[in-house]
C-alpha cells in the first residue's frame, strides 16, 4: 500500500484528505492518505523519518511550510521563488524533494474558472503580503506582462514582498486601494479578510471595471462578502475552492502515479463536507 500523508500543527483542519482519499477510491488505487499532527521542534525529525513512517510523501501546512523547503536536497523553481514548500516526496534513492504547487492551484483555477482573464488586462492588484500573496504573484508573472500592483495593511510587508520581485510589483498605499482598482483587469484578495470568523474585507469596487475578474482564496464561505459584492455589479468571480483542488493534483500524481482530474463531482464532494463542518 503506497501511504501519503498532510502534516501541520494544528492539521485537523486541513481538507487534503477528503480531496486525495476521494482520488484513492476514484481510480481504484491501493493507498491511503492521512493527518499527521507534529509540533514544530519535531518537524525536522519527523520529516527525516518519513520513509520510517511509510510515507513516501507529503502535503505541509502551516506552520511547517518554510522549514519543508530547507530540509529538501531538491526543490523546484516555485518552491524557491516563493520560498516554502507544501509538497514533499521521497525518490528511489531516498532523496527529499519539493515542491510548491499553489501557484499552479491558483492559475489553473483561474484559467478554467476564467478563461479570458489575461486578454487586454491592464493590471492586477494583489490584497495581502503572506505566503499566498508571494504564490500568487509568482504565478502572475509567470504569464502575463501586466502591471502588479499590491497593497496590505502593513506597507512595510507589502514592500519587502515586492522587493522580491523587483520592478514588476508596484506597492499601492491601503488607503489608496480603492481608486487604483480603475486600472485593474484583475483584483485577488489574498488574506483572511471574509474567512468564516474574520472581519469583511473593506474594499469599495465602484472604480472597478465591470469587466474585471475578482478572485478570493478564501473558501469559508465558498461566497466571501468580496465575491457577493463583485457578483452584484456583474464582476466574473473566482472561489477559492479550485485552487484548493487544483494544488493538490501533482502532489497526487507524484506518490500514487496516476493525474487526477479536478471534477465537478470532486468539487461537490467536498462542498458538502464544508457544509457538513458549518
Amino acid at each position: 500500500m503506497v501511504r501519503a500523508c498532510v502534516i501541520g500543527w494544528p492539521v485537523e483542519h486541513s481538507r487534503s484528505p477528503l480531496i486525495h482519499r476521494y482520488w484513492l477510491k476514484q481510480y481504484g488505487i491501493d493507498g491511503a492518505y492521512e493527518k499527521e499532527a507534529v509540533r514544530p521542534e519535531d518537524f525536522a525529525a519527523f520529516v527525516g523519518a518519513l520513509a520510517e513512517h511509510r510515507y513516501v510523501g507529503a502535503n505541509v501546512t502551516l506552520p511547517h511550510k518554510e522549514a519543508a523547503l530547507r530540509l529538501a536536497r531538491s526543490a523546484d523553481e516555485a518552491a524557491i521563488a516563493i520560498g516554502a514548500a507544501n509538497t514533499l516526496w521521497l525518490d528511489a534513492e531516498g532523496t527529499l524533494h519539493a515542491s510548491n504547487t499553489d501557484a499552479y492551484g491558483f492559475m489553473t483555477n483561474l484559467d478554467a474558472e476564467a478563461p479570458q482573464w489575461n486578454e487586454g488586462l491592464g493590471a492586477a492588484m494583489v490584497l495581502g503580503a503572506g505566503g499566498a500573496a508571494r504564490a500568487i504573484l509568482y504565478g502572475l508573472i509567470k504569464v502575463t506582462d501586466a502591471k502588479l500592483l499590491l497593497a496590505n495593511r502593513t506597507r512595510a510587508r507589502a514592500e519587502a514582498l515586492a522587493h522580491v520581485f523587483g520592478p514588476r510589483v508596484e506597492v499601492i498605499d491601503w488607503e489608496k486601494r480603492n481608486d487604483a482598482l480603475a486600472t485593474c483587469g484583475l483584483l485577488v484578495n489574498t488574506t483572511s479578510l471574509g474567512m468564516t470568523g474574520q472581519a469583511p474585507l473593506d474594499i469599495d469596487l465602484a472604480a472597478l471595471p465591470q469587466d474585471a475578474v475578482v478572485a478570493d482564496i478564501v473558501y469559508t464561505p465558498l461566497l466571501t462578502p468580496l465575491l457577493v459584492a463583485a457578483a452584484k455589479r456583474g464582476n466574473p468571480t473566482v472561489d477559492g475552492l479550485g485552487m484548493l483542488l487544483h494544488q493538490a493534483v501533482p502532489g497526487f500524481e507524484r506518490w500514487f502515479g496516476v493525474r487526477p482530474e479536478v471534477t465537478p463531482a470532486l468539487r461537490a464532494h467536498v462542498v458538502a463536507s464544508l457544509a457538513e463542518a458549518d
